[in-house]
């Protein structure tokens, strides 16, 4: 979101001994923002009423599942990636609901961007409000990544959220600088350029939906995010975090969402 997610987080630093940085090139963005044109257009179709404002609607099962206290979290593009050129597309959805909380509570929870570094833990380690205008935010983030290895982000966001009438909102977020931190939390800390290192994250939207309704409130977020594929012969080591991670934040994301609610 964490992500998603927000949501991703600790001062281990960089571990990654044998995994070769790599460069996010230019055919890679190109993919990525081909996909963003349908993925952004299946949104609309929500938002604008064309289809159902929440996923969750779209299936009685899943409606159960999360009346009855989990988190659904399911893969909106195949198994949850797709290969591009240079890279894995991931797109993930996912949803909660909380009993007793209100759209109003939500909204505030989720705009207080200076207490995510508490209130996402252990997945963002650090968090500020840059600039706030009416319902457009740009935020910092310092992100967490740890699966098998260890990989701190920098990185800064626009938000922007639409309240629509019946107690609902919609908000989309887009990442405007991702740079991997080098020696995180030593003396030598430094960020390396935008699109060098490892790759685990190059791109993050996120694609939030709320709804007041039947005693709580129904959060639902989708995460697309661009990362590096998986590397010849070091599948073992890389995979599990560029295939697992996006699916966990996002659970993750919407666990912790439920828990500061409640």
């Amino acid at each position: 979101m964490r992500l998603t997610t927000t949501v991703f987080l600790c001062s281990a630093g960089l571990a990654v001994p044998t995994a070769a940085p790599t460069t996010l090139q230019e055919k890679t963005i190109q993919a990525f923002e081909r996909y963003m044109l349908g993925a952004q257009a299946r949104v609309d179709e929500r938002v604008q009423g064309r289809k159902s404002f929440l996923w969750a609607d779209e299936s009685p099962q899943r409606r159960e599942h999360l009346r009855s206290g989990e988190v659904a979290v399911e893969p909106l593009a195949g198994k949850g990636d797709m290969d591009v050129p240079g890279g894995l597309i991931h797109d993930w959805i996912g949803a909660v609901f909380i009993p007793g909380a209100s759209l109003d509570q939500a909204l505030a929870l989720v705009q207080d961007y200076d207490r995510h570094r508490h209130i996402y833990q252990p997945e963002v380690i650090g968090s500020k409000t840059l600039v706030r205008d009416g319902n457009r935010f740009r935020i910092h983030l310092r992100l967490l990544k740890k699966k098998v290895i260890t990989v701190v982000l920098s990185t800064e966001h626009e938000v922007e959220y639409f309240p629509l009438e019946g107690r609902r909102c919609h908000s989309r977020s887009y990442t405007t600088r991702i740079a991997e931190v080098d020696n995180p939390g030593e003396p030598g800390e430094r960020e390396l350029a935008p699109g060098a290192g490892h790759g685990f994250l190059w791109r993050l939207n996120t694609y939030w939906r709320f709804a007041e309704r039947e005693g709580g409130v129904w959060v639902e977020c989708q995460a697309v995010s661009l990362t590096r594929n998986v590397p010849t012969g070091l599948g073992w080591l890389i995979e599990p975090v560029i295939r697992g991670l996006p699916r966990e934040s996002l659970a993750n994301t919407l666990r912790a969402t439920r828990a500061a609610l409640k």
